[in-house]
């Protein structure tokens, strides 16, 4: 069934996150090998939250990449299409404001954000480009962007070696790991799909961000983009 306002893709992904919502933080710290701290601590010091300061953390999931900007004073809303993650993430941090809306229609006025960040989500909306100029109107002038997304590893004989783990360790590991295994076999396939470094860049700058910039994390397994309005 197509929730309101979804099209049919749209509900597919929320739906498949639904299902791994009790166990997606959990697994997601296995399969990255306890990486995920790290890289979401890089995305926090790149956001440079502070006291005040108007965040929107989309395809926030449960909340573990919001809360550290709530911890730092600001004000985060929390968005994500899938309705199961939001109802775990209000159950395990019911003091952060969780929203469920759709990112290539975000519910908020022009400019109403100091800085939006979206973490390993944007390659999950039906409409990545459509999303980043959705971000774009609704951050202030000067505002900032931050995305991190799995990419492409730099190095040609690590890059094998990662590929080769995606395809076969990481759905094995799920297998035993999450309520879903199959989602996180698309999970693997959306990632080697996903442009590189340079090409999502350039896809930031389509979208009318200026200064575009990114940080290669673990030999370039995941990539930092940053950019201003």
């Amino acid at each position: 069934m197509v929730r309101a306002g979804l099209d049919k893709r749209a509900t597919e992904i929320a739906a498949m996150f639904d299902a791994v919502a009790p166990s997606y933080d959990r697994t997601n710290a296995l399969l990255s090998l306890g990486q995920d701290r790290r890289w979401r601590q890089v995305v926090t010091q790149a956001v440079a939250a502070g006291p005040g300061t108007r965040v929107l953390d989309l395809a926030a999931g449960t909340g573990t990449s919001s809360a550290p900007f709530a911890a730092l004073g600001a004000v985060v809303v929390a968005c994500d299409i899938s309705l199961g993650m939001l109802g775990t993430g209000r159950r395990t941090r019911p003091e952060l404001p969780f929203l469920a809306a759709d990112g290539t229609r975000l519910p908020f006025g022009d400019a109403v954000f100091d800085a939006v960040t979206v973490s390993f989500g944007l390659r999950n909306i039906q409409d990545p480009d459509a999303a980043l100029v959705e971000l774009l109107r609704v951050t202030r002038p000067g505002g900032r962007l931050v995305v991190a997304e799995f990419s492409h590893p730099t190095w040609t004989p690590f890059r094998t070696l990662y590929t080769g783990y995606l395809l076969r360790v990481l759905p094995a590991i799920a297998a035993g790991a999450s309520s879903d295994p199959e989602a996180y076999r698309y999970l693997a396939e959306s990632i080697r799909a996903w442009p590189d470094q340079p090409g999502i860049a350039a896809r930031i700058a389509a979208a009318g961000w200026s200064g575009v910039a990114w940080r290669n994390l673990s030999g370039g397994i995941v990539a930092v983009h940053r950019a201003t309005r």
